[in-house]
C-alpha cells in the first residue's frame, strides 16, 4: 500500500540558552542529536538591552533569561562545533539585532562559512518592545532606521536571512484580541517596509517584501486562533498586493513561526499545561494554508520557573508525534469551504481593517505606540476581570481546583536551578577578555561605528568590524545611546480611574477609610528593579490599585533598586509593590531591602510578584518582604485587600 505525497514537515525548535556560551553550546548540542531541526536562541537581558555583564542594571540578570553574549568570544563559544553554514538558527534579539548579527557573520566567518548561504532570523522587532516586551534601547525613528539597515544589509550580502520579523507574539502576551494582534502586527509590517521602500531599486523590492516574516501567538481557543492565522495569510496579501504593488505570489506569502501561549499556562495544576501546548499547536498546524514554518513549544512548567532539558524535550515529542506519527501532512487543507470557518475569517478581517485603518490614519505604528499600549492594557484588563468572575473558565484555576496531588511535582527538581556562579564566571571572562585585545583598534572601530551612526549611514558594516576588532555589547549599544538618545516606553496607565469600577465597592471605602486614618491618600509605588521588561502584571496592579482609589505612581521599568528606593522616599509611599519576572528577584530584592533600611525606610511595608518558586520565596521574606505573589495569585482583589491592611496603621497597632 502507498501512502500519498506528504508534505514537507515544520521545522522544529527549542527556545533555549542559559547561564554561559560553554553551557548553552553543549544543550544546543544535544538537542540537535535528538531530533531538532533548527535553532532558537534565547539571550540574556544585560545582552538584549546592551549592557554589559559588569553594568549597575545587569546585576542579578546575567545567564537568567537566556546566554550572555558579551563579545565574538562569548559567540564563538555558543557556537562552537556547530557549523552555521549548515544551521538555520533563530535570534530572538532586537534592540542589538544589528550587533547580534553581526557578531553571528564574523564567526562563521571564522568558520569558513560562506556568508551569503547563512540561513536565520533576527527578530528585529522594535515595535512591540515599546508595546510588551520592554528591551527597547533608542527612540521610535532611529530604531526604525536599523531595523532597516539590517534589511537593507542582508538582503545585499546574507539573501537567505529573514532580517526582521515582526512579532505579534508578545502582543497576545500583553491582552492583545485577535483582532488587535492582526492589525498591530501588520501595522508594524507596513512601518518596515515603508521605511525600507525608498532604500532599495524598485524592481528588487518585492524580493525585500518576500523576505519580511512573522512570528505568532497561539492561544487556548484554537478554532478562532486558526481562523486568525487563515485571516493573517489574507490580509498580508491584501496588503502586499495593494500597498506595495507585488505581483509573485511567492513574495506576498506569509511566512511565520510560533510559539504557542505561555500567558495561559498555569501554576496550579501544571500538568495540565501539556494539554493546553498541544490544543494550542492544532490552531498552527492544522489548516496547511495557515501553516506555521517553524513552531517552538513551551514547556508544561514553564509558570513555575526555568524548564529543564528533560521538559523541553517533552515538549519536542509532541512536535515530532504530530508531524511524523499522525497523517496530517498528508491532506490538502481540511477547512477550504468550510461556512463557519469562512465567517469567522471574514469577521477577524473587518474588525482588523478597521483598526488599521485607524492606525493608518494616526500617521502609523510609529505615531500611534501611546494608543496602542493603552489598548493592550485595557485588554488585558478586561481578561483578568473574565477570568476572576468565572466567564472565562480557567481548568484548576478558577473551577476543579481540588484534585490528587501530581507526582510530576517532586519538590526542588521540578525546575531548572540556575547556577549561582554563572554571573561571576562571566565577569572573569569579560575582565580577561577587555585585557587581551588591542585598545588602539577597538578606539578606531567605536569612533568608526558612532560616525556611520551619526552620519544615518547603514551600521551593519561598522558593526562588523566592531565584531572583529573585539568591541563588547555595551560599548556597541553606547555607542547608539550616544548618538540616538534613550527613550522611556509608554506605561498605558493613565492618571484617572477608569469606568470599569463595578465590584470594588468595598475596597474603595476601605481605601478611603484608611487614608482618613494616614491623614491623606493612601500611596502606592509600584517599581520594576532590574532588566525585565515584562510590564503586564506591574501595569494591572497598577490600574486595579488605580481603581481602587489608591494614588498609585509607575514609572515603567527597567529601574535600580536605588533609584525606586529614592522614589519611594520622595513620594512618600506607604506600600511599595515590585514586579520581577527574569528569576532575579533574589539579588535585586535583597539589594534593595537593605537600601530601604539605609534610607530610614526600613518600617514600609514591600511586596513582591513574579515566578518566585517557594523556597525563593521564603528567603525574600526572611529579608523582610511582606508579602510574596506568583502566578496562581490571580485574584487582583485579594492583592488589594492586602495593600489596604498593611498601610492601614490601625491594622499595624492591633499587631
Amino acid at each position: 500500500m502507498t501512502h500519498p505525497q506528504k508534505d514537507r514537515p515544520w521545522l522544529i525548535r527549542t527556545y533555549a540558552g542559559h547561564s554561559t556560551a560553554a553551557a548553552s553550546n553543549a544543550l544546543y548540542r544535544s538537542n540537535l542529536e535528538r531530533g531538532q531541526t533548527g535553532l532558537s536562541v534565547a539571550f540574556d537581558l544585560p545582552t538584549q538591552t546592551g549592557y554589559d555583564s559588569d553594568h549597575v542594571l545587569s546585576r542579578g540578570e546575567v545567564g537568567k533569561v537566556g546566554v550572555p553574549v558579551g563579545h565574538l568570544g562569548d559567540m564563538r563559544a555558543l557556537f562552537d562545533g556547530i557549523p552555521l553554514e549548515q544551521m538555520n538558527t533563530s535570534m530572538t534579539i532586537n534592540a542589538t539585532a544589528p550587533w547580534l548579527l553581526a557578531l553571528y557573520i564574523a564567526v562563521a566567518e571564522e568558520q569558513g562559512a560562506d556568508v551569503s548561504a547563512l540561513q536565520g532570523t533576527v527578530q528585529n522587532d522594535l515595535i512591540k518592545e515599546y508595546l510588551s516586551r520592554g528591551t527597547y534601547i533608542c527612540p521610535p525613528a532611529p530604531s526604525l532606521r536599523m531595523i532597516a539597515d539590517v534589511a537593507e544589509y542582508c538582503y545585499t550580502n546574507v539573501p537567505k536571512w529573514n532580517p526582521m520579523n515582526v512579532c505579534s507574539y508578545h502582543l497576545q502576551e500583553a491582552g492583545a484580541t485577535p483582532e488587535q494582534e492582526l492589525a498591530f502586527a501588520l501595522a508594524t509590517a507596513t512601518a518596515v517596509l515603508d521605511a525600507l521602500k525608498p532604500r532599495v531599486p524598485a524592481e528588487d523590492f518585492p524580493k525585500v517584501v518576500g523576505r519580511i516574516s512573522f512570528f505568532v501567538n497561539a492561544g487556548i481557543r484554537f478554532v478562532t486562533e486558526m481562523c486568525k492565522m487563515r485571516a493573517f495569510v489574507d490580509l498580508w496579501d491584501e496588503i502586499c498586493r495593494e500597498r506595495y504593488g507585488v505581483e509573485d505570489p511567492k513574495f506576498r506569502r506569509f511566512r511565520y513561526g510560533v510559539q504557542v501561549n505561555s500567558l495561559g499556562l498555569t501554576e496550579q495544576q501544571p500538568e495540565n499545561n501539556v494539554y493546553r501546548i498541544l490544543i494550542e499547536m492544532l490552531a498552527v498546524t492544522l489548516s496547511k494554508k495557515a501553516r506555521a514554518r517553524a513552531v517552538q513549544l513551551p514547556a508544561w512548567n514553564e509558570a513555575l520557573g526555568l524548564p529543564r532539558p528533560w521538559d523541553q524535550q517533552w515538549s519536542m515529542r509532541m512536535q515530532q508525534i504530530m508531524a511524523h506519527e499522525t497523517d496530517l501532512l498528508e491532506f490538502d487543507d481540511l477547512f477550504d469551504g468550510n461556512p463557519a470557518v469562512d465567517a469567522k475569517v471574514e469577521l477577524l478581517k473587518e474588525g482588523a481593517r478597521a483598526e488599521l485603518a485607524n492606525l493608518d490614519d494616526m500617521g502609523g505604528a510609529i505615531s500611534a505606540i501611546d494608543y496602542m499600549k493603552g489598548r493592550l492594557v485595557e485588554s488585558n484588563a478586561d481578561r483578568l476581570r473574565r477570568i476572576e468572575s468565572g466567564e472565562t473558565v480557567v481548568v484548576g484555576v478558577n473551577k476543579w481546583q481540588q484534585g490528587a496531588p501530581s507526582p510530576l511535582m517532586t519538590g526542588a527538581g521540578d525546575i531548572m536551578q540556575s547556577d549561582p556562579g554563572a554571573e561571576a564566571d562571566q565577569l572573569v571572562r569579560l575582565e580577561e577578555w577587555r585585557a587581551e585585545r588591542d585598545s588602539a583598534a577597538v578606539e578606531k572601530a567605536l569612533a568608526d561605528l558612532r560616525a556611520a551612526a551619526a552620519a544615518g549611514d547603514n551600521i551593519m558594516p561598522a558593526s562588523i568590524a566592531a565584531a572583529k576588532a573585539g568591541v563588547t555589547t555595551g560599548e556597541w549599544a553606547a555607542q547608539m545611546r550616544a548618538v540616538h538618545g534613550e527613550y522611556r516606553g509608554p506605561t498605558g496607565v493613565s492618571a484617572g480611574q477608569s469606568n470599569k469600577t463595578e465590584g470594588l465597592e468595598d475596597l474603595r471605602e476601605a481605601v478611603d477609610a484608611v487614608s482618613d486614618r494616614l491623614g491623606r491618600r493612601l500611596k502606592f509605588l509600584v517599581g520594576k528593579p532590574g532588566l525585565d521588561g515584562h510590564s503586564n502584571g506591574a501595569e494591572q496592579i497598577a490600574v486595579r490599585a488605580r481603581d481602587c482609589g489608591m494614588d498609585i505612581s509607575y514609572e515603567g521599568i527597567r529601574l535600580t533598586p536605588a533609584e525606586i528606593v529614592e522614589a519611594a522616599q520622595k513620594d512618600d509611599a506607604h506600600v511599595v509593590g515590585l514586579s520581577i519576572l527574569s528569576g532575579s528577584h533574589v539579588p535585586l530584592v535583597e539589594d534593595l531591602m537593605e537600601r530601604m533600611r539605609a534610607a530610614g525606610l526600613g518600617h514600609l511595608p514591600v511586596v513582591v510578584g513574579g515566578i518566585i518558586p517557594e523556597a525563593d520565596a521564603t528567603r525574600l521574606r526572611a529579608a523582610g518582604v511582606a508579602q510574596v505573589y506568583t502566578p496562581k495569585d490571580f485574584e487582583l482583589n485579594t492583592i488589594m485587600r492586602d495593600i489596604i491592611t498593611l498601610a492601614d496603621p490601625a491594622a499595624v497597632a492591633a499587631e
